[in-house]
């Protein structure tokens, strides 16, 4: 019996560390990745909290981090409690904001200093982030912290005035899980995916339509298990930018069910799992039934980089590196 459960958001550790350093009345301040572009480390949203002798997360790692380590903790001994927002030019030609580092991105790093009046507005993010529901965070100018449930407010990320540091600027982020994954088919390579899916950050539901099926039953993985009809799953499966499909049933039949109630769904993805010779005869039955091509090439059939693949495991790397190359592409390149 496996003993593992499913995934919580990868950054409920250092929002768990803020709690437990002001609780026990130590420093701590928080590092906060508000924008970043090109090659850079640290993306936006990443984030770590620095106590003096302990942190959790990061914003990148390398020098720059380091450094960054040592500005709060020195920050932190002066008693010095105002926030901070510095950017840093990854090029080591740039005439300021050298971050010592060369892979020619930049950032802008929010560092906060952390304080007993935050501690509600901390205790609540972790509450969202435990139970993987969904909220939001927003940072002020002032060193102020909100956070409420639901949709959060728009536009996310760092807006600010005409200038860097401006007074009336504002980060603002979602909590929980961004990114869905629901695997149709509850079989040996979906166990195997879902075990892979649960260190990428994503709200995964396994769907299949046989009662009492033991790689569903014990799934320690997923956030939501359904056993339903599959002609049923255009009402059962979410839509939407964030939504991603993979269809591995267990046979031909099925997936071609699973495939017909889905091809229309607006998603970020949509995969089907098969040889080619299968992928081949079940596109060649759609195009006769009247399917367009443009609506086939939705569909990424064969799922899954091409590494030749053979064991569960392998297919299910090659299936999670080609979500991970979809949820990475720049949103207007999606298919």
């Amino acid at each position: 019996m496996l003993t593992a459960s499913p995934s919580v958001p990868r950054d409920l550790p250092v929002w768990q560390h803020t709690c437990a350093c002001l609780r026990a009345g130590t420093p701590v301040t928080l590092l906060l990745v508000v924008s970043s572009s090109g090659s850079s480390p640290g993306r936006q949203g990443f984030k770590m909290t620095v106590s003096p002798g302990s942190m959790a997360g990061s914003v990148g790692g390398g020098i720059m981090e380091h450094k960054f380590v040592e500005v709060a903790r020195n920050r932190m001994a002066a008693g010095n409690h105002e926030l901070l927002l510095r950017q840093q030019i990854h090029r080591s030609e740039a005439p300021h904001h050298r971050s010592g580092m060369i892979c020619s991105g930049e950032q802008t790093l929010l560092l906060l200093p952390l304080r007993p009046e935050h501690l509600a507005a901390l205790d609540a993010i972790v509450e969202v982030q435990q139970r993987a529901g969904n909220g939001w965070f927003e940072v002020r100018a002032d060193g102020s912290l909100h956070v409420g449930t639901g949709p959060a407010p728009r536009p996310l990320g760092y807006a600010a005035g005409t200038a860097l540091g401006a007074h009336d600027w504002r980060y603002i982020e979602h909590l929980g899980f961004r990114d869905q994954l629901t695997i149709i088919g509850a079989g040996h390579v979906a166990l195997a995916l879902s075990r892979i899916v649960a260190t990428l950050d994503f709200h995964l539901t396994v769907i299949d339509d046989r009662p009492g099926l033991n790689t569903l039953l014990d799934n320690p993985y997923a956030h939501q298990k359904h056993c339903l009809p599959y002609h049923e799953l255009a009402s059962a499966v979410p839509a939407g930018p964030h939504h991603y499909v993979v269809i591995m049933t267990f046979g031909y039949r099925s997936d071609a069910v699973a495939l017909r109630q889905l091809i229309n769904h607006p998603l970020a993805y949509l995969g089907l799992m098969g040889s080619e010779a299968k992928i081949a005869q079940l596109f060649a039955e759609l195009r006769q039934e009247g399917y367009s091509e443009a609506q086939l090439s939705r569909v990424h059939a064969p799922v899954g980089v091409p590494i030749s693949s053979r064991t569960p495991e392998e297919i299910a790397i090659s299936v999670a590196a080609q979500l991970i190359q979809q949820r990475n592409a720049p949103l207007a390149a999606r298919t």
